[in-house]
């Protein structure tokens, strides 16, 4: 999305299933800022909790436009 690096973080659980969270950076050497949003949502897949992360993300810079 232009300035911002979306990457997902995908951790299995001791259930087998997956948690989500994403991480947003901006900008660029000290004037940089990134923002982790973890969710508490447990996904099945590992595709799910990846797309979940993905597409928050995704929309909290859409929010921001």
């Amino acid at each position: 999305m232009g300035k911002y690096l979306v990457s997902p973080i995908i951790k299995t659980q001791d259930d087998g299933s997956f948690a989500a969270a994403v991480s947003i950076r901006s900008g660029i050497g000290q004037a940089s800022h990134d923002r982790v949003m973890r969710f508490t949502r447990r996904f099945p897949t590992q595709r799910a909790a990846l797309r979940y992360a993905t597409d928050q993300g995704l929309a909290w810079i859409n929010a921001l436009h």
